[in-house]
């Protein structure tokens, strides 16, 4: 899992995993981390947690984001990025649990001590070749509405933010499984094909008709 690790003057003041979809960072009570500096606005930024991967968004605040020391609207968090709201520093740390293991050279079980070691197997046969998986098909919508109907956008990128800040805000994520649309912002959450989806991400499919923030399009794999 995620999580946070908030400092300030090089001192950690508190850890926070990102256990939730949606985690609000700002000055106000009501967020998941509260940072009660006036150089922080009052709801100063927000990262969204889907499966294994986190994107942060400023939310329009007076002073801005930086990550590694550059002004950012949105980023794609990798590990060990330093989020910046004033004189506060957020490190993203993403656990990778065994991967991180066998960077740190952690090998299997070591053998209990007298232990007499198994004699070695015989090579295994090989195995037949098999053929590779298709590459996933790349994905894209059309705007069906609006000012910029007709137009069309490839979800090339593994986030994809889509929606109007402080109205409807969407995310559409690319994964080996397919593609999945998260609700992150408004009063009201996305529809697909008229059914408005739930907290969890939604799997897209083929020709699916998608509505964010008043804008009709529609979802479709590129052949």
């Amino acid at each position: 899992m995620a999580k946070l690790i908030l400092g300030m003057d090089g001192l950690v003041l508190k850890e926070i995993s990102l256990s939730k979809e949606r985690t609000t960072i700002g000055r106000k009570a009501h967020n998941d981390i509260q940072i009660d500096n006036l150089a922080v606005s009052g709801e100063h930024a927000v990262i969204v947690t889907i499966l294994n991967d986190s994107f942060m968004e400023d939310l329009g605040s007076t002073n801005g984001t930086l990550v590694n020391g550059n002004p950012v609207k949105k980023h794609f968090l990798q590990n060990n990025d330093v989020i910046e709201l004033g004189k506060y520093k957020l490190k993203f740390i993403q656990e990778a649990g065994a991967q991180a293991a066998q960077a740190a050279g952690i090998s299997e079980k070591p053998a209990a001590p007298g232990a007499v070691p198994a004699p070695a197997a015989a090579p295994a046969p090989a195995a037949p070749a098999v053929a590779p998986k298709p590459a996933q098909p790349l994905g894209a919508i059309q705007l069906l509405s609006g000012g910029n109907a007709g137009k069309e956008l490839e979800l090339a990128k593994p986030l994809t933010t889509l929606g109007k800040p402080g109205v409807q805000v969407a995310v559409l994520t690319r994964r080996p499984q397919g593609y999945f649309i998260t609700y992150v912002e408004g009063a009201q959450r996305p529809a697909v094909n008229a059914q408005v989806i739930g907290s969890a991400p939604h799997a897209l499919k083929d020709h699916d008709l998608v509505e964010i923030a008043g804008i009709k399009m529609e979802f479709f794999l590129k052949s």
